[in-house]
């Protein structure tokens, strides 16, 4: 409990004290705010206070030399009200562009604990100041009760991965809140139908969707993605809708939204950017870490100049010892204050990377979030590579407790289901948790996040609509985005009327989806993937914030068919325990997973082998019941008589998926399709799905 505290000092007609050192940000305390910042190699520091949307300070309260303890400022300042102003900091000390130290006092100084930046709450909408940031400070007073739910293991995780402001802002989403985090709340009984259990938030930290805009032929392009956070600990403000601004507790309607799908049985991951910041290079907008302590936050050279594994400008001193408690910090507020459930950080690779770039074999940043306490619950999930040529997907550093986005399983699984060669082996360890990648004696079936599809790329429609990527209106001449998207454009490049390829399409996404389903480790796909969204053949809109990226909703009844397929895979995983992990608890006398190809339990693949099927086995959750699940792919564009293995006595399979069948007979559980003989014919491009029936 903080202690009534007097003041001892008065600065400029303000009453303040020396405040509490470890309280890194701004704090209410009792009587006033507890403002605290550290910075090695600074001279100086000024507490400057605005009015709100004012551009100068209608205040400077320069922290007395005996309010610095070792490195860190800290004064309380008494009387103030919290919603009657915004704060920044004035931070003096050498200028040696070479040692990376490049102090301006007559920079405005945005607090990096900051809980809410102000300035831009519209989006789109220019601050006049540009790249001038002010906190607010937060009561942090959001009543949780003993709220709780009980985690989901990874491998059952089915992620939605989704834009908060995409998701909803087209028209035909038909919510009321368009574009924010109301909007998705909206949204819930739609998640809820469609059984995903998670949901995946591309960035939702403050960021500057206008830092870097450009015209490109009349269209306005914005930083649309959000991966260049400006505030680590605030949300974006610009994603709550007029409600959301009015009440003025920042944060209020994330904790909503999070409540709600939390309450629903839908965890919550946000995708977060540890790798970079958004003040860029020498050249770029000069706000935050760079004039606190310039040379510690960022990866230098030794000539002073900014190392780019990022791709974006710069790149955090992630393994620094402060910048490391800075990100440790920032992670454990946003489980704290909002309940998140897990997080997953792009470029991971930048953060074992050492302080001079070299990748590190223990990296204490990592080792130190994988047995913190306070995440001990927290999914870390990593994108096992960087910009700078570090993979590390299979090998990044773990503990046991790091994931991964396996980017082989959607390299491999693209071109395996397209057709290409030499691929079954692959196709196998993909569908098996990718055992060659992660030792499941060691890993389970933990390490592996699965995804064919994600917001980087291609959508699942474009994948099988598109041969080559059409990112023009991105404005760099097609120069963007990535040339290898193993993708096939069944016949025609781009929309067409050609019926035949219209099918295909929609066979070869469900043979995708029901892939993903039928594999073991979580799966993740991206929203929109449900009804066939189309970003036009752009698979880097990162830019575009348009019916581009806005999920077109009126597709969902146009591909109702897809929309159904997806939502009947999603309760198949859930409904066939054996698909994610072995249940060893079983007496069935067959394994708990086994591979085949046409012919039960033979695995002679060659080179122009297109077949391949997994098996799961084990106990069902109805006593004396055994559920054993085949799944195989056809991805050859032939005909193909498949075998399936032989059952304990009294069972017989029963189809209950077949691609290759119409549209709308696709999933035929209920038809009684019975193969008594365990034979069937498979059309080419064709998956089935097929269950052990009890008949004794």
């Amino acid at each position: 409990m903080l202690r009534d505290l007097k003041p001892t000092d008065i600065i400029c007609g303000y009453n303040v004290r020396p405040g509490y050192y470890d309280m890194e940000g701004a704090t209410p305390v009792r009587g006033g705010v507890n403002f605290t910042i550290s910075s090695v190699y600074a001279t100086s520091c000024t507490l400057l206070l605005f009015a709100p949307g004012a551009r100068t300070p209608y205040v400077r309260l320069p922290f007395p030399d005996s309010y610095r303890i070792g490195n860190t400022y800290s004064m309380i300042v008494f009387g103030l009200e919290i919603d009657k102003f915004e704060y920044a900091y004035s931070i003096d000390g050498p200028h040696d562009e070479k040692k990376g130290l490049i102090f301006d006092k007559s920079k405005y100084i945005l607090d990096p604990y900051a809980k809410a930046v102000t300035g831009q709450s519209k989006w789109g909408k220019p601050q006049r100041d540009q790249c001038v940031y002010k906190a607010r400070v937060v009561f942090n007073d959001y009543d949780w009760g003993n709220f709780k739910t009980t985690p989901i293991p990874l491998e059952e995780l089915i992620i939605y991965e989704l834009h908060v402001r995409g998701f909803t802002k087209d028209e035909s989403s038909g919510v009321e809140n368009r574009g924010t985090f109301a909007g998705i709340r909206e949204k819930i009984p739609y998640l809820k139908e469609l059984g995903i259990n998670a949901v995946e938030l591309m960035p939702i930290f403050e960021f500057d969707e206008i830092g870097a805009h450009r015209y490109f032929e009349g269209e306005q392009l914005f930083d649309y993605w959000g991966y260049n956070t400006v505030g680590f600990f605030a949300p974006n403000t610009s994603y709550e809708s007029e409600r959301g601004h009015k009440h003025h507790r920042e944060g209020t309607e994330l904790k909503e939204l999070i409540r709600d799908l939390k309450s629903n049985g839908i965890e919550v991951i946000l995708d977060v950017v540890f790798n970079h910041t958004a003040e860029g290079n020498e050249l770029g907008p000069f706000f935050s870490f760079k004039g606190i302590d310039n040379n510690i936050y960022y990866m230098l050279t030794p000539d002073g100049k900014y190392y780019n594994f990022s791709g974006c400008g710069n790149v955090l001193n992630c393994n620094h010892p402060i910048v490391r408690t800075f990100i440790k910090s920032c992670l454990r507020y946003w489980v704290t204050e909002y309940k998140i459930d897990g997080f997953r950080f792009d470029l991971a690779s930048i953060l074992g990377r050492n302080e001079d770039g070299t990748p590190m074999d223990q990296p204490p940043l990592l080792k130190s979030l994988a047995f913190d306490p306070i995440l001990g619950h927290t999914k870390l999930i990593a994108e096992a590579w960087d910009a700078g040529g570090l993979y590390q997907v299979g090998s990044f550093p773990s503990w046991n407790r790091w994931a991964e986005w396996n980017g082989k399983y959607r390299d491999d699984m693209r071109r395996f289901l397209k057709g290409d060669s030499d691929l079954a082996w692959a196709a196998t360890h993909r569908l098996t948790g990718s055992k060659d990648l992660y030792d499941p004696s060691y890993r389970g079936n933990c390490a592996s996040v699965n995804f064919i599809t994600c917001h980087d790329g291609f959508t699942m429609w474009d994948m099988y609509s598109y041969n080559e990527k059409h990112n023009y209106k991105n404005g760099w001449y097609n120069t963007d985005g990535s040339d290898d998207n193993n993708s096939w454009n069944c016949g025609a490049e781009g929309d067409t009327d050609d019926p035949q390829i219209n099918a295909l399409r929609r066979k070869l996404v469900k043979n995708a989806f029901a892939s993903l389903m039928c594999s073991r480790g979580a799966a993740l796909f991206l929203a929109g993937d449900e009804f066939c969204n189309t970003q036009f053949g752009n698979n880097n809109a990162y830019c575009q914030d348009n019916i581009t990226s806005w999920l077109d909703w009126s597709r969902k009844e146009q591909y109702s068919d897809v929309f159904e397929f997806f939502k009947y895979m999603i309760a198949f995983r859930k409904r066939f325990k054996v698909i994610t992990k072995n249940r060893r608890e079983s007496d069935c006398t067959l394994p708990p997973e086994s591979l085949h190809s046409q012919k039960p339990w033979q695995t002679d693949f060659h080179p122009e082998s297109r077949y391949v099927a997994v098996m799961y086995a084990g106990a069902s959750s109805i006593p004396l019941l055994d559920e054993i699940v085949y799944f195989g792919i056809n991805a050859h564009w032939e005909q193909t008589d498949v075998e399936l293995p032989g059952l304990p006595a009294g069972y017989v399979w029963k189809v209950y998926v077949d691609t290759g069948r119409e549209a709308d007979r696709v999933i035929c559980e209920n038809d009684n399709i019975m193969l008594y003989d365990r034979r069937i014919k498979l059309q080419g491009r064709t998956v089935l799905v097929a269950v052990a029936h009890r008949i004794s």
